[in-house]
């Protein structure tokens, strides 16, 4: 089963400012729900685990990412990843990010693509992409409250994470889902 995602958001700060804090995994895995940097094993590769859990069912995944393909100047970014699920199956995806300066913000546009033989994938998650929509909008507000604080006293302060609680994201899907059935999209 395949995930593709295809989101833009933007950040009120400095394109250069955003470039940096999201090439650095020691700034973006914390704001991923239910991640955590394990290892920074160079400038372009990191290894990390995401825990997921779904009601009673938690599944853990260790994996590794890559900066695939790197264009400081065009601030532009193609990543690989490939994660293990403990005991049942294999995940792998891509992304490709760009940022654009809009002067007093910057655009932040990516494109990801995720595929996965494990249990939670095959078995559970009919809503796989509205799930996926939901996370990074989580994803997205961690990033603004690091970039963007109120107080400046809290800005780059990495976040405890502990496992992406599953369901009050199926709510939230399915909501979402209903909203655009409603539309006729």
């Amino acid at each position: 089963m395949a995930i593709s995602m295809h989101e833009r958001f933007v950040v009120k700060a400095p394109v250069d400012t955003v470039w940096e804090f999201l090439m650095d995994p020691r700034h973006v895995v914390p704001c991923m729900p239910g991640a955590h940097l394990d290892e920074v094993e160079s400038e372009r590769a990191f290894r990390g685990s995401l825990k997921i859990a779904l009601g009673p069912f938690t599944t853990s995944y260790k994996g590794r990412v890559e900066f695939a393909e790197v264009d400081t100047e065009a601030h532009r970014v193609r990543m690989t990843a490939e994660g293990h699920e403990r005991g049942s199956g294999d995940a792998t995806g891509s992304m490709v990010s760009y940022l654009t300066d809009l002067g007093d913000a910057t655009e932040v546009f990516v494109d990801a693509r995720v595929e996965g033989t494990s249990r939670l994938v095959t078995q559970g998650l009919q809503l796989g992409e509205n799930l996926a929509h939901e996370l990074f909008a989580q994803f997205v507000a961690n990033v603004k409250d690091q970039l963007e604080p109120v107080d400046r006293s809290r800005a780059l302060i990495p976040r405890k994470s502990s496992s992406v609680q599953v369901v009050p994201l199926v709510a939230k899907a399915v909501a979402r889902r209903f909203r655009m059935k409603r539309k006729g999209r």
